[in-house]
């Protein structure tokens, strides 16, 4: 009756009855009792967009904590990342053309760029500046203009649906592993980024010292989408810079063209945004558990996924749905009287949209960590930039981790798991994966995907890993977009998601052993 009520035929045998029992009971309250969007409705249209250290920021940390609390879960707590930067919110931004035209203008600031104080008129410029040596050229030439950065973009017509599951080709497709090269190109972009944070800083303090009104760039989608990140100011002492906006494509080509033909353009701007703190302030890590009650009870397995998001959505899909899917799974795993061998923890990340910086430094205080560079260059770069330096260090937590699970990739349903090159796992995900056939998780991959929270781990040796996700129109349209808002969600594969999460939780932490790990290769 147990397999007819879950629809797993052929199911291996490996898989025990008192297992099975857990899945279902998993299933059912994961699909019909779920509170998922509840907690994800809460975290964006009420609490809203998190920027780190933000006060929406503190005030999810709060209300994340308080659910954790109610749920039933223990030791839940804070945990600080120092000096992260300043706070800083936005509360409108208008630009108005006022000649050769007149007509409104979608506009929004970038993190941490100041605000116009009250509104400013410029005529519109374009520069190009690619080098430090670049700025030279206009020193005198700019006060009271207001700059276009970028050339225009050129507008492609989407050939392909706005949203998209993977199809059974392109699972496949995914099992095909590419061999690494060289460091060269890590080592040529590393070069490109230092360069990139030279010139920003000199950019900053130029622009302002010249008195420019204000600076636009394009943004890098289509169709009225506008993709918006930070104006890397955050940090106490760094120059402010002007107001610095982000113009949709269609808008800011009008603009180009028009400076190009020699028409002269005019603006009229105003930008309620502002820091809420002189200083640099802590970021914080929200952290709860479930205890373990066997004899691995000190051995941890962890879930996880980052908490902050940009400022111009809501940030639903990145990343409040897989805070809301890793709450429901501590949730679902607490309602269904689960009794873990090992403890299950659950990371809420901030400061991973600048670098991983949250659950960077947690893996640094509790895991492992490299010394820290004495190379001047190395020093200048992010934490997750520089290259690693003499042997690691390990604390005493090392040891005692199993896993680490992230979800960070929109609201798409699991398909599977990325194994992060760990072939050990494989065969035990294959057969974790087999209760949940019948809703679409079916794939272990051997690679990995893009860069987040679960690479802090897994570059000091722990097993990270990274679910499948279908993309939807993460992509496309949402990702770092003004567009990332409670709509584009799917609810359905929401639930599905903490139900497969909750499972990978429990099948770690009442697994005989941890979990196998790579080697570790260091220099």
């Amino acid at each position: 009756m147990l397999l007819l009520s879950l629809g797993l035929s052929g199911v291996a045998v490996a898989q025990s009855s008192t297992d099975l029992d857990m899945a279902n009971k998993i299933r059912q309250e994961s699909f019909h009792h779920s509170q998922v969007m509840k907690t994800l409705s809460h975290l964006t249209e009420v609490i809203g967009p998190r920027l780190t250290v933000s006060p929406q920021k503190y005030a999810a940390n709060e209300w994340t904590a308080k659910q954790f609390k109610a749920w039933g879960l223990s030791h839940v707590h804070k945990e600080a990342f120092a000096d992260f930067g300043r706070g800083w919110e936005f509360t409108n931004a208008t630009v108005q053309e006022i000649a050769p035209r007149k007509m409104p203008l979608r506009a929004l600031p970038k993190a941490w760029s100041p605000g116009t104080h009250g509104t400013v008129e410029g005529e519109v410029m374009k520069v190009s500046i690619e080098s430090v040596d670049d700025l030279e050229q206009y020193k005198g030439k700019l006060a009271g203009k207001i700059l276009l950065l970028d050339d225009a973009r050129d507008y492609k017509r989407s050939d392909e649906p706005d949203s998209q599951r993977y199809s059974e080709a392109e699972l496949a497709k995914l099992h095909d592993f590419e061999i690494p090269g060289d460091s060269k190109g890590r080592k040529d972009w590393t070069k490109r980024y230092a360069k990139y944070l030279k010139l920003r800083k000199a950019k900053a303090k130029f622009f302002a010292d010249e008195g420019v009104l204000a600076t636009i760039s394009v943004s890098n989608r289509s169709d009225g989408i506008l993709g918006v990140s930070g104006n890397g100011t955050r940090k106490a002492g760094d120059p402010v810079g002007v107001p610095a906006l982000v113009m949709m494509s269609e808008h800011y080509n009008e603009l180009v063209r028009d400076v190009e033909n020699k028409r002269p353009v005019k603006l009229r701007i105003n930008v309620a945004a502002h820091f809420t703190s002189d200083k640099n302030l802590p970021g914080y890590n929200v952290i709860a558990e479930i205890p373990g009650h066997g004899r691995h009870a000190d051995e941890i397995v962890m879930l996880g996924a980052h908490m902050d998001s940009w400022h111009t959505g809501t940030g639903a899909s990145d990343n409040g749905a897989g805070v809301a899917v890793m709450m429901e799974a501590m949730r679902i795993l607490k309602a269904v009287g689960a009794r873990p061998d090992r403890t299950i923890r659950v990371a809420l990340w901030g400061g991973e949209e600048q670098g991983l910086i949250g659950s960077f430094a947690y893996v640094k205080q509790h895991f492992a960590a490299y010394p820290e560079p004495t190379d001047p260059e190395q020093k200048k770069l992010p934490d997750w930039l520089r290259k690693p330096t003499g042997k690691l260090q390990f604390k005493p937590e090392y040891k005692r981790l199993s896993a680490y699970f992230n979800l960070d990739n929109g609201s798409g349903r699991i398909r599977g798991i990325y194994a992060q090159e760990n072939m050990a796992v494989m065969p035990i995900f294959k057969q974790w994966l087999k209760p949940f056939h019948d809703v679409g998780a079916t794939e272990v991959v051997s690679g990995n995907t893009g860069s987040t929270d679960h690479i802090s781990f897994d570059r000091v040796g722990l097993p990270g890993f990274q679910f499948v996700q279908d993309w939807l129109d993460y992509f496309p349209h949402v990702h770092h977009t003004n567009l990332d808002t409670l709509d584009h969600v799917s609810t359905t594969d929401l639930k599905q998601a903490a139900a497969v999460v909750a499972w990978f939780a429990y099948k770690a932490a009442t697994r005989p052993d941890k979990l196998p790990r790579k080697p570790l290769m260091e220099d």
